[in-house]
């Protein structure tokens, strides 16, 4: 297991970490998906995931790479925004 954070102790590799997050945050990174696609609507390549601030619900489409998360942010994988 990688951990993107030590200090928050949950990594984008580590599986544990989708239970804890918070359906208004996989709201708000749907919103995000849809409303960057709905703008860019001749990309087709699917993101990873949203890295999404949990206070704000302000986040980023992450396409590659291993995404480094602040404090207060958590990924929602892609997966789980087509839940």
């Amino acid at each position: 297991m990688v951990n993107t954070i030590e200090s928050v102790g949950v990594g984008v590799e580590d599986e544990s970490f989708e239970e804890y997050i918070d359906t208004s945050v996989v709201r708000s990174a749907r919103l995000i998906y849809e409303t960057y696609y709905d703008v860019h609507p001749e990309l087709t390549e699917p993101p990873l995931g949203v890295a999404i601030n949990r206070l704000t619900l302000r986040g980023k489409l992450i396409f590659n790479g291993r995404p480094v998360l602040l404090p207060q942010e958590c990924f929602v994988p892609f997966q789980r925004m087509r839940e």
